[in-house]
């Protein structure tokens, strides 16, 4: 639990607050038992839908779905290898062990497959990245909402306490000096009737505490939410704008030399001339733009990246989890108070 977040006691209230203390201490009467019952109610009712809301941000569902289309993803980028885009001769370990050459149009195929799967998946990471964002931005009012309940709280605190210190080092003193050797019923009433009241607005000042207990574990839960959010939201943004454009860029390249190489061994009919011609521009294509080693590394550095979003993403649903948890209990201790 970090308490510097907030800061609490004096130092905290500002003039308008002092004098709202100030006024909630005079209404504190032993004769107005209306007003013990419903003291700090309005704070802690909002305080209540605040973690209504809390919890349905941390039990939302469509954030959970971020790690199966990340897994998706990872298993799309497995049904693919590049090394299948190099239609040489099997060497001669693959021919001792077996291992046979895909056919050209089996892994124009399986790439044009994957180059689908993964357009299609970038969408919903797409709108995974903005549902993130526009969270950040709610849970930054959910920040501010859980602050503003904190001071609300401490004021109805700071009342009390103030209250529970004149009662029990001046009224109520000062009262027993009076009735002391009285035999009058009523006045032994009277002094009874102020050490209930005073028994009873410590009990309301313990469930006030509670719930601010509430405010201060919230704003850290909120924060790292937030934080997975963000880094979560960044990660997806780098794969969709920078790693997955790069790949689809080499694939293509090498899926044009491949079906052109293709195409070149299939025409018979070629003249030498044209076909001269064409091994010189697909060579020169396949120096200039495209080299096997670099889409092998342009790939595992893709798989690499959206498995360290999908780490993001446990981390945050295993945070979420604790954060559910943790408000679940203080409600709990919050109804056998």
């Amino acid at each position: 639990m970090n308490r510097d977040l907030f800061k609490e006691g004096e130092n905290l209230l500002q003039a308008e607050e002092k004098e709202k203390v100030l006024h909630l201490v005079n209404q504190l009467s032993p004769k107005n038992h209306a007003m013990l019952v419903s003291y700090g109610l309005p704070a802690q009712s909002k305080l209540l839908a605040f973690s209504n809301t809390m919890l349905d941000q941390v039990q939302r569902k469509d954030i959970g779905q971020i790690g199966d289309t990340l897994d998706e993803f990872i298993k799309s980028l497995s049904d693919v290898n590049p090394e299948d885009l190099m239609q040489d001769e099997t060497s001669f370990f693959g021919r001792l062990f077996g291992r046979k050459k895909r056919s050209v149009q089996e892994v124009l195929s399986r790439f044009h497959k994957a180059g689908v799967q993964i357009d299609r998946i970038s969408v919903r990471l797409e709108r995974s990245k903005n549902v993130l964002l526009s969270d950040i931005v709610m849970l930054d009012r959910l920040y501010e909402t859980n602050r503003e309940y904190f001071h609300s709280l401490n004021t109805y605190i700071e009342a009390a306490e103030l209250k529970l210190h004149e009662l029990h080092n001046e009224t109520i003193p000062a009262l027993k000096r009076a009735n002391e050797g009285s035999s009058d019923l009523m006045k032994r009433q009277e002094e009874e009737d102020l050490l209930q009241f005073a028994d009873q607005l410590d009990q309301r000042l313990y469930d006030l505490k509670v719930s601010r207990e509430l405010t201060i574990q919230s704003a850290p839960q909120i924060r790292m939410i937030q934080k997975t959010n963000q880094k979560l939201a960044e990660k997806i943004q780098a794969s969709l704008m920078t790693a997955i454009p790069l790949w689809k860029n080499q694939v293509t390249i090498a899926l044009t030399l491949l079906r052109q190489k293709h195409a070149a061994d299939a025409g018979k009919t070629l003249t030498s001339s044209a076909n001269d011609l064409y091994q010189k521009q697909a060579s020169t294509l396949g120096r200039n733009q495209f080299d096997l080693q670099t889409l092998k590394e342009i790939q595992e550095n893709l798989q690499m990246a959206i498995k360290e979003t999908l780490t993001i993403h446990k981390d945050g649903k295993h945070t979420r989890e604790e954060t559910e948890a943790a408000l679940l209990d203080i409600e709990q201790k919050k109804l056998q108070a």
